[in-house]
């Protein structure tokens, strides 16, 4: 997930998220906030807040006054990888031997594990059948190339003997058992061979003798003046008998050889299942790399994990209704319900909690919630709570206003030690100067489906709609734009005045339509509503009940 806005999280499978509603509003995000504050104060430290969209002008400077950061952006919920119970096997280095990868896939029952350089990036991937097919390779070509003298002294449990050996890193050469037999049918004659002993004395003087490049003495002890004459040749012991020596020296190749490079399909934590499960049915292989944000490499996923993914979590305030959702619902597990908006079309597989009340604000209801719970909120959290119930009620004057909402707003200011008009001027006094008419028309924006008519509704408080009235001519092209792109029958914008107590509503579509609904004659795609101030409340019923 991107985040353009707030602050950034690690992924985590636990997280619940508290979201609003597309184009939030301030009851939006500060419901987001305030009940996972709720939520986190009572001990459920899962709970996260979220929002969509964008933090609006007036939303930004509540927050800016009482000091808090906006929440998480989020753009949908549907089920990535990091939601799924990947496996976690160790991740070996490439420098790492083959016989350290075997015995541990054999003690944790896996066929392939990553492989990863030293800054746990991705190197490549390790399967049982890799080592099998390096193993069998050997049979026809008892060789090994640049061995790491480290590799080696692990796995035969050697201890190098004389200097030459302590000046040696690595062994090349043919791999041979001496046997006894006459210097002229010795199966090595030159430097590139990696003779083993037993207790051989003519064995090992002939093999220092044709200097090879390694001597290793399997069960045997060696006299001390041959050490001395051995200025060409690493010598070393090993407590193992030659033929177990002969085949654990394969064993000791780094994993960087027979791991597979090339073509690797890995997925990242932030990748959706829909398109992971595309590739997968696609592929052949039995498990794939995760990685992390940073390229490295956390865990492995098989195709058994696709079958029964982990969903998100989400709480949903102030909506119930699809077309105002996080994209992505329909992956997600709805655990929770708090609105004040009616309800619509949300179906849940389970029950769930849901708390829909006929006040004016969600923080309305949030903060009896508080009450009820025995929590104080914090004097930042009660400032933002009190604004939020101040915009969605306009200042008190919507008729979606109750005795609840103005006793809470009230109550929140008091914990907050702020005034209400001061707050009202924060919110409905700000300047709308350098916006376009797109940016205003979509700050408090949002998507209607009524009977079989697409409905888009945007809202602008302030408190002198004549001003805004000046650029008439921009916000209906901004709409006559909306309309054409997302397929609205319908494009209203509300003008809200604070000061006259009524709406200034501008609209595309059907002149008939709003006269109809309103009961009043339209002019210029212009009507002026007195005492109107609320959407959910007074233009979404009027035209529902004209649709429905």
């Amino acid at each position: 997930m991107n985040h353009s806005h707030g602050t950034k999280r690690s992924y985590c499978m636990n997280e619940i998220y508290v979201v609003g509603h597309r184009n939030p509003d301030t009851d939006s995000i500060v419901a987001a906030m305030s009940y996972a504050a709720l939520r986190n104060a009572l001990g459920d430290r899962d709970y996260v807040a979220a929002y969509l969209g964008h933090v609006s002008d007036e939303t930004q400077r509540l927050l800016d006054r009482f000091g808090l950061q906006p929440p998480q952006l989020i753009q949908n919920v549907r089920t990535q990888v990091a939601d799924l119970d990947y496996d976690t096997p160790p991740a070996l280095n490439a420098t790492v031997t083959m016989d350290r990868a075997w015995h541990i896939m054999r003690e944790q029952r896996i066929s392939a594990i990553p492989v990863v350089n030293e800054d746990g990036t991705l190197y490549g991937t390790l399967s049982a059948g890799d080592i099998a097919t390096y193993s069998m390779n050997t049979i026809g070509e008892p060789r090994v190339e640049a061995l790491p003298l480290f590799n080696l002294l692990s796995v035969i449990e050697g201890r190098v003997l004389n200097d030459t050996g302590d000046l040696v890193d690595s062994v090349t050469g043919d791999v041979v058992i001496a046997l006894p037999q006459s210097s002229e049918n010795l199966l090595w004659n030159g430097r590139e061979h990696i003779v083993l002993c037993g207790d051989q004395p003519d064995m090992i003087r002939r093999a220092l003798e044709t200097n090879v490049c390694c001597l290793i003495l399997c069960q045997t002890e060696v006299d001390q003046t041959l050490l001395a004459d051995a200025q060409n040749t690493c010598i070393i012991s090993s407590p193992y008998d030659a033929s177990r020596v002969a085949r654990l020296i394969y064993q000791a190749i780094p994993i960087s050889r027979p791991c597979h490079t090339d073509d690797i399909v890995c997925f990242h934590l932030s990748d959706y299942i829909d398109d992971v499960r595309e590739v997968v049915l696609k592929s052949r292989y039995r498990c794939y790399p995760v990685l992390d944000q940073n390229e490295k490499v956390v865990g492995t996923l098989s195709r058994y994990h696709l079958l029964r993914p982990r969903r998100k979590r989400v709480v949903l305030v102030d909506h119930n209704e699809r077309a105002q959702a996080v994209q992505g619902l329909d992956q997600a597990e709805i655990l929770e319900i708090i609105d004040h908006h009616r309800l619509a079309d949300i179906q849940t597989a389970q029950p769930i909690r849901v708390r829909n009340e006929p006040v004016g604000s969600t923080n309305t209801i949030i903060t009896g919630m508080y009450q009820e719970h025995g929590v104080m909120p914090s004097p930042a959290m009660a400032g933002l709570m009190a604004a939020a119930i101040l915009s969605d009620t306009v200042m008190f004057k919507s008729p979606t206003c109750t005795k609840r909402d103005v006793a809470m707003a009230e109550r929140m200011a008091r914990i907050a030690n702020v005034s209400l008009n001061e707050l009202g001027k924060l919110l409905f006094d700000g300047s709308f100067d350098g916006k376009s008419a797109e940016e205003l028309l979509h700050s408090d924006f949002k998507e209607f489906h009524i009977a079989e008519q697409n409905l888009g509704v945007g809202q602008i408080t302030c408190l002198d709609s004549e001003d805004m009235l000046q650029r008439r001519e921009e916000f209906l092209e901004a709409m006559r734009h909306d309309q054409t792109e997302h397929h609205y029958d319908m494009v209203i914008l509300m003008l809200t005045d604070v000061l006259m107590e009524g709406t200034q509503l501008l609209y595309v579509g059907s002149d008939d339509v709003i006269r109809n609904a309103f009961s009043a004659e339209p002019k210029d795609n212009s009507l002026f509503l007195p005492k109107v101030m609320s959407r959910k409340k007074q233009i979404i019923p009027m035209l529902t009940a004209l649709w429905g």
